[in-house]
């Protein structure tokens, strides 16, 4: 095997292992609150508000399942439809005020999280390693990892 697929295989396992460790602290920082919910709630704050459809488009998802999601959010009271005012047809999904707060604290639980096990590593480390993850994630295809 060579360098570069030995590395592959290292990237790949270290990927899985960082997603099952996301998913499982995503319930420790609130246990209502999956990651697939957190990082919905954090994309329509991000986009002021989108519809169902575009987060399955965005995230690559059935819609069966944001569908599924979206109802939890809303039966929670995170989030709310409001129709476009350019197109009444169309629903609009936007945060709740409680939807902000939870977010807010979750984000705030998460990043202390990050800055405590990334405390030790230098700062030139951390600053490569948010360009390799923003590199990786910008990059075409999907991984499949998880």
């Amino acid at each position: 095997m060579s360098t570069a697929e030995s590395a592959v295989e290292s990237i790949q396992r270290e990927m899985t292992v960082f997603a099952r460790r996301a998913r499982a602290s995503a319930g420790r920082m609130h246990p209502e609150l999956s990651l697939v919910s957190y990082t919905l709630l954090g994309h329509l704050e991000e986009r002021d508000g989108c519809r169902a459809t575009d987060l399955a488009a965005h995230y690559a998802l059935d819609k069966s399942t944001v569908s599924r999601q979206v109802a939890a959010l809303e039966r929670a009271g995170l989030i709310e439809r409001r129709l476009d005012p350019e197109d009444h047809r169309v629903q609009v999904l936007h945060l709740t005020e409680a939807g902000r707060e939870i977010l807010a604290q979750v984000t705030r639980s998460r990043r202390a999280a990050f800055r405590e096990r990334l405390a030790d590593w230098p700062e030139e480390d951390l600053v490569r390693f948010a360009a390799y993850l923003e590199r990786y994630n910008a990059g075409p295809g999907e991984t499949g990892a998880g």
